[in-house]
């Protein structure tokens, strides 16, 4: 298969009679993106979808819903008050308890493996580290260099090492779980005394480089994100494992 990365631009560019039968697009901007008259049979779509039409039809309510009815515990992952965060963050730590068992079970070099171009196992977890650094440590409390040097950032953030991330880390399996636990433990705390105020009071974003984009937003949004990167993780790191065998 070939493979086109960017810089290339082609928003605004008109497909007629052009074949993407079983192409992979990784990473890409479809948004406002028309399709008239096409074979979809077969696709599978995996991202943020929001206001897309198949049809006439408005499909991320039904897409949600149908989530939810096959996970329930995502009903626990929107809360809005401190007892429902703290239960928000025990569902995530039960969902992830088998898996990170069924993880140990593993060889090392399996823990390290892609699946169909995917994050593996590791950078999973590596990517969790850098998502809790971001909307918790440094979106709800504020820290100016919140960034654990093995996190791994989403393709989109670029600079990485400004961050004082280390770009170039190949860690172990052991070492990506006691980093991970030590952000978990973080949270948990966190939401063990939380109030109502603590998270209805609005965080101003720390100045670039950095994320999240500016914007002002109570620490309670910033928290839902990390319980939303959580699951939607963890649904992709089974469906890896799964593919394993």
């Amino acid at each position: 298969m070939a493979t086109y990365t960017g810089p290339d631009d082609l928003s605004g560019t008109e497909f007629i009679e052009t074949n993407f039968a079983g192409s992979v697009f990784r990473e890409v901007d479809l948004s406002g993106t028309r399709i008239r008259g096409a074979l979809l049979n077969g696709a599978d779509i995996d991202g943020v979808i929001d206001g897309l039409r198949v049809n006439g039809v408005e499909v991320a309510p039904l897409i949600e819903a149908e989530l939810d009815r096959m996970y329930p515990e995502r009903t626990k992952l929107r809360p809005s008050t401190p007892d429902d965060m703290r239960t928000a963050w025990e569902t995530v730590e039960a969902f992830w308890a088998p898996t990170m068992a069924r993880a140990e079970l593993l060889p090392e070099e399996d823990l390290h493996r892609s699946v169909d171009g995917e994050w593996s196992f590791v950078q999973t977890l590596r990517h969790l580290v850098m998502a809790t650094d971001l909307w918790f440590g440094q979106a709800v409390l504020g820290r100016e260099r919140p960034y654990h040097p093995l996190g791994l950032p989403a393709t989109f953030i670029t600079n990485g090492a400004d961050l004082g991330i280390d770009m170039g880390a190949d860690p172990s399996f052991a070492e990506v779980v006691a980093v991970r636990a030590g952000r978990m433990t973080e949270v948990r705390e966190f939401l063990a005394t939380v109030t109502q105020e603590d998270l209805d009071r609005v965080r101003e974003p720390n100045a670039p480089p950095g994320w999240p984009s500016p914007g002002p937003r109570a620490a309670s949004a910033y928290l839902r994100v990390i319980f939303n990167e959580e699951w939607a993780h963890h649904s992709f790191a089974v469906r890896d494992l799964d593919a394993m065998g």
